[in-house]
């Protein structure tokens, strides 16, 4: 192992997928797509959604925490707890002081500031509930998990857009490196979908309009995409120095060796035509890996389904790794989780390379013909040295994640 490599010990997900790793990666691989009809979004002009299905946070959390929470809180403590569970970790035992959270969020909780709003308008500001602002901060989604398990160093949340999770993660892996701390739980969480952000989306013409046929609306690289289905979710990964991870008997689920990233520094939602910002995040990852573009056999790809991400992306694809690498995009099933996406995808590619199985990109019937990539359609059997998963955001944020099996 590099001294740039950090090891994978933990993963949690809460996900449109289901509320669990084994759920998630499950709709994953066999291309279960989750878009439905969504009664919140009822009177907007798009009304479909990924949902997390059977979120029960009472059940998960306790009547009295869960109301004191947004949903996005809710999601990262979830996946928290199931990822240091599945690291084999006990916080009671840990030196906290050595032990960072580092989360990625494009919004914080924009239902409590709908809801609340609701209430200034008809009740005014003497009926605000306190909690407004802890609840609706999108800092509190790294307090809060801190607070949970005790976790005193660096404790951070960034925010790249849809890049978030991933750019969350690239952080996380560097103050390892930098031994600023022992452990980092890391990712990112989301609950964006609330009728004031989809109808900005919406507005935007960023959303997928298939009404009538939630089911195939998110489409990656599909002749007749029209756009992504916005969804909610949460992806917890454990880093550790892979020594740390041996020397207490931990199972390495996989490494994370190389991290890029740039900005396009070219328009305020649309990526660079020619994807010349993700494809130097790329190279960026790769030197980082100490790896050649040849080397790749998988990109998991940012894949959002709308016309100019998916053929900006492909032609980076085509253009910057020559063995021509399978490629997927697993938000034909999640939809687009926006700054949890990278991290949720993130931990899908380490469990894609940990099973040599690469997912299918749901509902792609005809690729577009301007698009000379392979994609997968089918759950494909591939031993992996070497995998991508790429993160685009608003702004021009790119984050790329060089992974590779233990």
């Amino acid at each position: 192992m590099a001294a740039t490599d950090v090891a994978v010990t933990g993963l949690g997900l809460v996900t449109p997928g289901g509320v669990g790793l084994a759920p998630s990666w499950a709709a994953v691989r066999t291309g279960r797509a989750t878009a439905t009809l969504d009664p919140v979004l009822a009177d907007n002009p798009v009304k479909i959604s990924c949902r997390v299905p059977d979120f029960d946070a009472e059940a998960l959390l306790g009547a009295r925490r869960a109301l004191r929470l947004d949903r996005f809180v809710q999601f990262a403590l979830v996946a928290a707890h199931e990822a240091l569970t599945d690291a084999g970790l006990d916080p009671k035992t840990w030196d906290g002081a050595r032990v960072g959270v580092v989360l990625g969020c494009g919004d914080g909780g924009p239902a409590t500031v709908e809801a609340q709003h609701e209430v200034l308008r008809t009740q005014g500001p003497r009926r605000i509930s306190p909690l407004l602002l802890p609840m609706q901060l999108p800092n509190m989604l790294a307090g809060q998990v801190a607070i949970e398990y005790g976790a005193k160093g660096p404790n951070l949340v960034v925010s790249t857009a849809c890049a978030s999770g991933a750019s969350a993660i690239g952080l996380a892996r560097d103050l390892l490196l930098l031994d600023r701390c022992d452990i980092v739980l890391t990712g990112g969480s989301e609950a964006m979908v609330t009728p004031l952000v989809m109808a900005g989306f919406a507005q935007m013409g960023a959303l997928s309009a298939r009404n009538d046929d939630p089911g195939s609306a998110s489409r990656p690289f599909d002749a007749d995409r029209d756009g992504f289905v916005a969804g909610e979710g949460a992806g917890i990964l454990v880093l550790e120095r892979p020594r740390d991870a041996t020397a207490r008997g931990a199972r390495i689920r996989g490494r994370i060796v190389g991290y890029g990233a740039t900005a396009d520094a070219h328009h305020v939602t649309s990526p660079h035509p020619q994807g010349a910002g993700i494809e130097a995040a790329v190279t960026a990852a790769l030197r980082d890996a100490g790896a050649t573009p040849g080397a790749v056999q998988h990109v998991n790809a940012h894949g959002t389904s709308t016309p100019l991400n998916d053929a900006a992306e492909a032609a980076m694809i085509k253009r910057a790794l020559p063995a021509d690498p399978l490629v997927t995009s697993v938000k034909g099933v999640t939809g687009h989780l926006l700054g949890a996406a990278g991290a949720v995808e993130a931990a899908l590619t380490v469990l894609t390379v940990e099973q040599g199985l690469v997912p299918p990109t749901a509902n792609l019937t005809t690729l577009d013909p301007a698009l000379d990539i392979k994609v997968a359609t089918t759950a494909t059997a591939l031993p992996i040295d070497l995998a991508l998963s790429n993160s685009c955001g608003f702004g021009g944020h790119n984050a790329v994640l060089a992974m590779a099996p233990a």
